[in-house]
């Protein structure tokens, strides 16, 4: 065999003997990258992660000593939070470094890893007594997550020249998968954090809350609405809301609110048998989410408030008027002749008393009105005067509405009737549903802009047929919507005239027909006032 072939067959030897080396090592360094992946990736725990990730490079790389620091972006800080191998301990009370000093200034400004392979007591550190360590080499680099540094990873060996090119790619590496490991700890820790708070929170208010699922399965009852319904948590947790042992009537009305169309905010107020009033708010509850998205909501959040106390108010503020409107009513009547007496005796003669005068019959009709409205009340909850029948709901509202004509064209209101076709003939008193319809829709007309619309539903859910007056005017806020069937109370200014017992009067014939009321608006997208009535026939 020639020189030339056994030259050529040696240097193939050689270069084959030189590519198995390079694979071996890029083995070895992928092997080294995984096996800290592998392990810092089984604690979400922030302080175990540095450890066990410390731990796991040192290991690999075979480094004699090593450190985390994270950037407190706050704080323009560089902390050390883990540290092994060092004869002092530098993180209680943690190394601090301002940002852009030091190594760890180097190594941020410049995004790169920094060695020192001659370090020794003529450098110039940030914290001067890191040279008691007497540590000869160090090689520093940077941790990321989220396109983003987070911290700098540190190894120091007590030998010169112990950091080689080959150890400081595997570096590079390594500290990126620390990094994002670290990261999601981090993430975690916060996120922990801010649901023990909120926990907190839902824990300590007075309020009763309970949060289901997206099907209705209760997913979070607090301490309040354990005590409200006399439940255990523990066991509510994973039931569907229609089992849950709670009150049928509240159960009945916050399983309709869920099953509601469109899914929005709704309240309601439910008068218990042993007197007891609670104030009911449903709200859906909306998460984005990257792994599931199908247009639907996620669950709902039921806060519920025992409004009992606010209840025993209105009704003693009730009798007491109720006394004054009886006394008060005669009187005003002669008052009221009185003032016609003197439009007829002044005539067109005096302008300046005929003003007064037209003022003083303002105010008599709407005191007038406070004190019919009152004994209405009076009379619808005695039971005096209430007349048990049937009528047709759908014939009812249209004569409604061609009676309110006048009305709709003045302001040039348009109107919709959306009555459907399997409403039963309902038994009551026609003449009280008619009165509480009529309630709605004046009480929408005064609230809306000229040229709005006013649209009217009507269909049956179970045994319950249910009337909605749906406008599009400026809408309630939320935490005002539970009190809006409260006698006397008005949410809105002085501007418009009311007695503010108009709703009252609704509430009162919905709950004597076996119903309830509710509303839904959100401010600046209209309201929808509704009111159900049973097919059962009046309440006793």
């Amino acid at each position: 065999m020639s020189s030339i072939v056994q030259n050529d067959l040696q240097s193939l030897i050689t270069q084959n003997r030189l590519l198995t080396e390079e694979v071996k090592r890029r083995i070895d360094q992928l092997g080294a990258i995984n096996a800290v992946a592998a392990t810092v990736s089984q604690t979400l725990d922030l302080d175990k992660t540095l450890k066990t990730a410390l731990e796991a490079v040192l290991n690999v790389v075979g480094a004699e000593a090593g450190g985390i620091s994270l950037i407190d972006e706050k704080a323009d800080e560089v902390i050390l939070r883990a540290q092994q191998g060092w004869p002092d301990n530098f993180t209680d009370p943690p190394m601090r470094i301002p940002l852009g000093k030091g190594m760890s200034g180097k190594v941020i400004s410049t995004n790169d890893i920094v060695v020192d392979n001659d370090f020794n007591e003529t450098d110039v550190l940030a914290v001067p007594r890191f040279h008691d360590e007497k540590f000869r080499s160090i090689v520093m680099g940077p941790m990321h997550a989220r396109n983003k540094i987070i911290g700098i990873l540190s190894l120091m060996s007590n030998k010169p020249n112990s950091f080689t090119e080959e150890l400081i790619n595997v570096l590079r590496a390594i500290a990126d998968t620390v990094g994002v490991a670290i990261d999601n700890a981090h993430l975690y820790e916060t996120t922990s954090e801010h649901e023990k708070q909120l926990n907190a929170v839902l824990q300590s208010t007075t309020d009763g809350m309970i949060a289901t699922d997206q099907s209705g399965c209760i997913s979070m009852i607090n301490h309040a609405a354990e005590n409200l319904f006399d439940v255990d948590a523990r066991k509510l947790i994973g039931t569907p809301l229609r089992d849950a042992p709670i009150h049928a009537k509240i159960r009945e009305s916050l399983l309709y609110a869920l099953s509601s169309h469109p899914k929005e905010n709704k309240t309601f107020q439910t008068s218990l048998e042993n007197g007891r009033v609670l104030s009911s708010i449903v709200s859906p509850v909306y998460i984005d989410s990257q792994v599931e998205k199908n247009g639907e909501h996620d669950g709902w959040m039921i806060v519920l408030r025992d409004v009992s106390h606010l209840r025993e108010s209105e009704v003693r503020r009730a009798e007491f008027m109720r006394a004054a409107a009886h006394d008060m009513k005669n009187p005003l009547g002669v008052a009221l002749s009185a003032m016609h007496m003197l439009q007829d005796y002044y005539g067109n003669s005096d302008p300046t008393a005929m003003e007064i005068t037209r003022l003083a019959l303002n105010g008599i009709n709407r005191l007038q009105s406070l004190i019919n409205d009152l004994l209405n009340l009076e009379q619808i909850e005695s039971g005096l005067g209430i007349t048990k029948g049937e009528f047709n709901l759908g014939d009812m509202l249209r004569e409604l509405f061609e009676e309110m004509k006048p009305i709709l064209i003045e302001k040039k209101l348009t109107y919709k009737l959306d009555i459907a076709e399997n409403i039963p003939n309902i038994p009551g008193d026609q003449k009280w549903v008619r009165r509480a319809i009529l309630n709605y829709v004046d009480n929408a007309a005064k609230y809306i802009n000229d040229g709005g619309e006013i649209k009217v539903k009507a269909f049956m859910v179970d045994n319950l047929v249910h009337i909605e007056v749906i406008d599009n005017g400026p809408g309630i806020a939320v935490e005002l919507q539970p009190r809006l069937f409260e006698r006397f109370y008005r949410a809105t200014s002085d501007k418009i005239q009311g007695t503010g017992l108009v709703l009252a009067i609704v509430k009162s014939v919905a709950e004597l027909h076996g119903g309830g009321v509710y509303v839904r608006s959100q401010p600046g997208n209209g309201s929808t006032f509704g009111m159900t009535l049973s097919t059962k026939g009046l309440e006793d």
